[in-house]
């Protein structure tokens, strides 16, 4: 584990009491000893209720159906494991040589499991409320966005239109890399925006599951990107007495 972890804890906006709940949190199975398989089972339920609760809040007209779909599009692998990179949590994971000399730090499936950890180890150390704050700090993002978008238009749908509602050039995906067995393939998708140059990846056990979930995280990307700028733009605005 190469990374600062006080940096870590400004990202989550928690620092541990207990440093061992967070060193097991970011211990893959692969590297023997104790894991974080108990804390990632927590920290699922954890995340779930937490986006569930938060999607009933903010869109009281929804059925169950569609908060259904919506909440499983923010908990799926590929989503956690764009959060994940967002906290540079790869840096931070101890794995085995296997794991290691295969890209692990980078799998979205690790990275998954290992943020959700995270959060089960956030719960352990400070109770529900401190585990809640840092899960709704992560998701913040993503529930804004999701929760602005029609509902069950995909990814790439979605984000074709607000460029061309924009008038900007529609995106170019490729595939970077394809790993597995022939029955069991992951595919991993760069998804370019060529007037910008700005790309984002995703991972699929598909060509088309890989370029929904680069799509995805794109739209994360473009959310962050319009928050900066409307924090920037009221900074600038002269207060009112």
């Amino acid at each position: 584990m190469n990374g600062d972890r006080r940096r870590l804890a400004r990202l989550l906006g928690h620092h541990f009491r207990r440093e061992d709940l967070l060193d097991q949190a970011l211990t893959h199975r692969s590297a023997g000893g104790p894991n974080n398989e108990r804390l990632e089972f927590l920290g699922d339920a954890l995340i779930g209720f937490v986006v569930a609760e938060a999607l009933v809040a903010g869109l009281p007209e929804a059925d169950e159906g569609t908060l259904s779909r919506m909440r499983a599009a923010l908990v799926k692998r590929e989503s956690l494991a764009e959060l994940a990179r967002g906290l540079d949590l790869g840096d931070y994971l101890h794995l085995g040589a296997g794991e290691l000399r295969t890209g692990g730090h980078n799998r979205d499936s690790i990275l998954a499991d290992a943020l959700e950890a995270v959060l089960g180890a956030v719960y352990l150390d400070a109770g529900f409320e401190a585990a809640r704050t840092v899960a709704m700090g992560l998701f913040r993002t993503p529930l804004a966005h999701l929760s602005a978008a029609p509902a069950g238009k995909d990814p790439k749908t979605r984000l074709q239109e607000l460029l061309q509602s924009r008038r900007r050039p529609i995106p170019e995906y490729q595939v970077v890399s394809v790993g597995g067995t022939q029955h069991a393939q992951s595919f991993r998708v760069s998804c370019l925006l060529p007037d910008q140059g700005t790309v984002t990846q995703g991972e699929g056990s598909s060509r088309r599951r890989a370029e929904q979930a680069a799509a995805e995280a794109m739209l994360g990307r473009l959310a962050e990107s319009a928050d900066r700028e409307a924090h920037r733009e009221s900074r600038g605005r002269p207060e009112h007495v």
